[in-house]
């Protein structure tokens, strides 16, 4: 009887060892799972942007020969939690939710990021707005120029604390243009100190139609992400002083402000985001393949990923564009924006 029961626990305690090993999450080895998660932000979980998530999903198939899962969803910090806890293997973040992220868990690292039109990491940029009404644009000019300086006591949105574009670059210009006021980040973060109130819109959308709407009377959100509801109507596209208009049949949420306009009074560039990998649960083999299938010259010609400029898709093609490898140290200017 005790030799039966010995045998028992021995034959269960092989089943449970060989149940973890096939795991394959906890020693990073990830070679047998069946499926990648990827995960999403705000920004590009909508459904506008589902044929352009289901190329780069496409991509990820064909180079692991696995089945892609996507998880979107509705704030910054769910994304980032879920490749730091390895609930999804690989994130599309900003350069600060990857920070973050890497943060929370070392084993999550840079895969690629989209290079400029140069081909390059020279020119892998885009760009950081604060905008206003454009009815109200005139009130923010000092001696004939548009100007952050009247932006002091007024209502102001963000995106999210964990936004680059949306947040650390802005407030970072904030506090460097208004030094005798001593501002910390977190001043900035709630009215009081320096605005009368501030909100948060959880996306660059959300974030220019708390002021298209009204609810605030400034608001940071990047050119990437507004691009595809907007047209220029006067002035250089990225330059101060420009003035945009929403379509009239742009797609939600800006499906019921067609006609609306804002001006930009800041324009800063900001490095782009990273594609993210949590190195625990991919396998090393899958993050080989990866690698040298989303840098690969046929990824490049992809149109259905570097689409031509004014498409839906992620990533616009207007020269050289491409992935590139990318390693942790290259997102230390944004770190030092927050130290």
């Amino acid at each position: 009887m005790k030799k039966a029961i010995i045998g028992f626990l021995v034959l269960t305690l092989l089943l449970l060892t060989a149940a973890c090993s096939s795991n394959g999450s906890s020693n990073g080895s990830g070679s047998s799972k069946k499926t990648i998660t990827v995960v999403w932000y705000p920004n590009e979980s909508g459904a506008d942007m589902k044929s352009s998530r289901e190329s780069i999903d496409k991509v990820i198939a064909e180079a692991t020969g696995k089945k892609v899962v996507d998880k979107l969803t509705t704030d910054y910090n769910i994304a980032i939690e879920a490749v730091a806890s390895g609930n999804a293997d690989i994130g599309f973040l900003a350069a600060q939710g990857y920070i973050e992220a890497h943060k929370k868990n070392e084993k999550v690292l840079p895969l690629v990021v989209n290079s400029g039109a140069s081909g390059t990491l020279k020119d892998a940029v885009y760009y950081s707005w604060i905008g206003v009404n454009a009815k109200d644009a005139d009130q923010y000019k000092s001696n004939g120029e548009y100007s952050i300086e009247g932006i002091k006591g007024k209502k102001m949105s963000f995106v999210s604390t964990s936004s680059t574009s949306g947040f650390v670059v802005p407030t970072s210009r904030i506090i460097s243009q208004f030094k005798s006021d001593n501002l910390t980040q977190d001043d900035l973060q709630q009215g009081g100190k320096f605005f009368k109130e501030v909100l948060f819109g959880q996306s660059h959308q959300g974030s220019a139609v708390n002021l298209l709407t009204g609810k605030a009377d400034v608001a940071a959100f990047c050119d990437t992400e507004l691009g595809r509801y907007v047209d220029l109507k006067s002035g250089e596209f990225n330059k101060v002083g420009a003035t945009y208009k929403v379509k009239d049949h742009a797609e939600e949420p800006f499906n019921n402000l067609g006609g609306k306009e804002f001006t930009v009074l800041a324009v800063t560039p900001v490095l782009n985001a990273p594609v993210v990998m949590n190195t625990e649960t991919l396998s090393k083999a899958d993050q080989k393949k990866l690698l040298d299938t989303l840098t690969s010259d046929k990824v490049a010609d992809n149109k259905e990923i570097f689409a031509p400029e004014g498409s839906k898709a992620l990533f616009a093609k207007t020269k050289d564009e491409r992935f590139l490898k990318i390693e942790d140290s290259w997102f230390d200017e944004i770190r030092n924006l927050t130290k």
